[in-house]
């Protein structure tokens, strides 16, 4: 009775007050001594008490890009960046610090505010994003469609495409009117991946950018990247139901699926009635990648439900289209910034054309493109289409005498990595193919290059990739001169992959034909 006495209200609230400042001050201590933690690692000091380091980074523009490069200046290997004051990333920007995260068994990083989760709605669980057993299964199941004897027919695809591209620029050519390559080299590769993964015709260069998938996918990519930088959007049930751009995505997010199930559920009937295709030109159509999709089983002869084969088809338009056209477009660039490279390119095409009819490349000739080969790695190098990739370490690493905790999410910084003077010198910013010369190759650490990314989550259609840059850009060297346009500024924009702020304006010239 006296107890319960003495536990008047003013005396619980004492109670319940100081029960409280304990807890506050237990978290607190907790937190501080996380937080020290992370600051022993290299850095700059936190400067906003709310945001971290995150008002420093200068926006989604070529000054972005440009802090980068700084930030690499300043620490080579690695350093640590907070984005806000409860979540830290560290930044690998260099072969001995990034080969340590990427040859690990490391998943993709999956936690709120990372980079991988915003996209999630959209990909879903495909081969970009997805982690664990489900990934390792699916990645095996679809490494047989990137096997040389299904992408050798996919050259008469890119043949094909790339005329009706031609046909354009011969257009832009006469009126003496410039190009925007992103735009047009886009619309050309979104036709090569619809036709050459899944036997679909899309019209997209027909259409121009008036193409409803094609301005869903842009808009996409940047609604994704405009919110990882928005810390108020963290949270799924917030963006997607209290913000006009969540609402957008996932309105987005509707067409581009449905656009998947429709080629899904086609190419399945197609399949009941008419069984596989081969790929001995006996057939009306090639063996393709949705056909593996549909057919492929597993160990314990199970496939891939519907889910997944959507998440796949989803990611693969979108990977083998937008990271593809980034790679061109910027390659162009560069060679139209350095004409006697351009033309050390248009020789070699020339020299493998001469005597021929038509100028279609044919699978043979893919490997004989030493010099284009070059000029490709190194335009990949000098923009990287893709610039980060992201993982979450599930046990400790020992980087540069730092022991890393378990639970750490870590950024492998691309464009960084490849814009890194302790790694290509102080002439890295400079346009120079011949970095890729066999000789310097075999002194270059393995992860120097990686515009794949690499070690077991590499690309898996990079030879795909590679194949549609090398044809697409050979025919265009070899049809046409391309020059910058005089007074038109070229500036990078951040997205999911490198884009161009304000286009990219090329001009294009009819060769004179040799006498």
């Amino acid at each position: 009775m006296m107890i319960y006495t003495l536990l008047t209200p003013a005396v619980l609230r004492t109670v319940v007050s100081g029960v409280l400042v304990l807890v506050a001050f237990l978290v607190y201590r907790r937190y501080r001594r996380w937080e020290a933690g992370f600051n022993a690692f290299p850095g700059k000091p936190i400067s906003h008490w709310f945001f971290g380091n995150l008002k420093e980074f200068p926006g989604l523009t070529e000054e972005g890009y440009n802090f980068n490069v700084e930030m690499v200046k300043l620490f080579p290997k690695f350093f640590r960046f907070w984005v806000g004051r409860i979540y830290c990333v560290l930044i690998f920007q260099h072969p001995d610090t990034v080969k340590v995260v990427l040859k690990s068994s490391a998943p993709k990083s999956r936690a709120s505010g990372t980079l991988y989760v915003p996209g999630l709605r959209w990909l879903g669980e495909g081969l970009l994003i997805a982690n664990g057993e489900r990934w390792a299964r699916n990645r095996r199941l679809l490494t047989p469609a990137f096997h040389f004897d299904i992408l050798q027919p996919y050259t008469d695809i890119n043949n094909k495409c790339v005329d009706i591209l031609l046909s354009k620029l011969q257009g832009f050519c006469d009126r003496g009117e410039n190009f925007e390559a992103f735009e047009h080299i886009g619309l050309c590769s979104l036709d090569i991946i619809g036709r050459c993964a899944f036997s679909y015709i899309t019209d997209a260069q027909t259409q121009g950018d008036k193409h409803p998938y094609v301005n869903a996918v842009h808009r996409l990519t940047e609604l994704w990247t405009k919110r990882t930088l928005n810390l108020f959007h963290i949270l799924d049930w917030v963006y997607f139901n209290f913000t006009k751009d969540g609402r957008e995505f996932s309105k987005l997010c509707d067409y581009v699926h449905k656009v998947a199930e429709d080629i899904i559920q086609k190419r399945k009937k197609v399949l009941e009635i008419e069984g596989l295709p081969s790929n001995d030109g006996n057939r009306k159509r090639y063996l393709d990648f949705l056909d593996i999709l549909i057919t492929a089983k597993d160990e314990d002869g199970v496939g891939l439900c519907d889910y997944d084969i959507r998440c796949e088809v989803d990611t693969f338009m979108f990977e083998a289209h937008d990271t593809t056209t980034s790679g061109i477009s910027y390659t162009l660039l560069c060679l139209a910034q350095n004409q006697e490279i351009q033309e050390k390119v248009r020789q070699e095409v020339d020299d493998i054309l001469t005597g021929r009819e038509s100028d279609d490349i044919t699978w043979k000739d893919l490997a004989k493109f030493e010099y284009l080969n070059m000029c490709i790695k190194e335009g990949l190098r000098y923009s990287s289409p893709v610039h980060v990739v992201q993982r979450h370490t599930t046990e400790e690493l020992q980087v540069e005498g730092y022991t890393i905790p378990s639970g750490t999410n870590i950024i492998v910084h691309l464009y960084a990595l490849h814009h890194n003077p302790a790694v290509w010198g102080s002439d890295f910013n400079e346009y120079r193919p011949e970095r890729f010369l066999h000789e310097n190759v075999e002194k270059m650490d393995p992860f120097a290059f990686v515009p794949f990314s690499g070690g077991p989550r590499n690309c898996i259609g990079q030879n795909f990739a590679m194949m549609e840059m090398k044809i697409m850009i050979a025919r265009i060297i070899h049809r046409f001169k391309i020059e910058t346009v005089p007074g038109h500024i070229y500036r990078k924009e951040l997205s999911v992959v490198t884009r161009s702020e304000n286009g990219i304006l090329l001009k294009i010239t009819q060769r004179r034909p040799k006498t």
